[in-house]
C-alpha cells in the first residue's frame, strides 16, 4: 500500500513557473513508476509525465514536452513536477500516481492515486 500526498499547487500568471511535489509513504518507493496526470474542468483525466523507479528514464505527453520536467528523489520518497512557461490550458487538478508498468501513460496502469492539487493559470 502506498499513500501519496501532493503539494505545491496554486494560482500563477501565464508564463510563470510552479513546482509540484508528491510525498509517498512506504519503504519500496524506488520500485514504483511514478507519474503525474491532470484533469481540467469538464475534461477527462489525462497523462502528463512519468519516471522510472531509478529516475533514469522519463516520458511526457506531447502537450507538455519542453515545459514540464518530472524528477524524483528516492531518498526522500518524493517525486516532483517542475512546470515552466505555464499556459492557461495547464489549469487543472494535478494528480500524483504510482504503478508498476512503464510508461504508465494510461489510467488503467495506475495502482495508487494522490488526492490532487489545484493549479490555476491566469491569462
Amino acid at each position: 500500500q502506498v499513500q501519496l500526498v501532493e503539494s505545491g499547487g496554486g494560482l500563477v500568471q501565464a508564463g510563470e513557473s510552479l513546482r509540484l511535489s508528491c510525498a509517498a509513504s512506504g519503504r519500496t518507493f524506488s520500485r514504483y513508476t511514478m507519474g503525474w496526470f491532470r484533469q481540467a474542468p469538464g475534461k477527462e483525466r489525462e497523462f502528463v509525465a512519468a519516471i522510472t523507479g531509478t529516475g533514469i528514464s522519463t516520458y511526457y505527453a506531447d502537450s507538455v514536452k519542453g515545459r514540464l520536467t518530472i524528477s524524483r528523489d528516492n531518498a526522500r520518497n518524493t517525486v516532483y513536477l517542475q512546470m515552466n512557461s505555464l499556459k492557461f490550458d495547464d489549469t487543472a487538478v494535478y494528480y500524483c500516481a504510482a504503478g508498476y508498468n512503464w510508461p504508465m501513460s494510461g489510467q488503467q496502469f495506475v495502482s495508487y492515486w494522490g488526492q490532487g492539487t489545484q493549479v490555476t493559470v491566469s491569462s
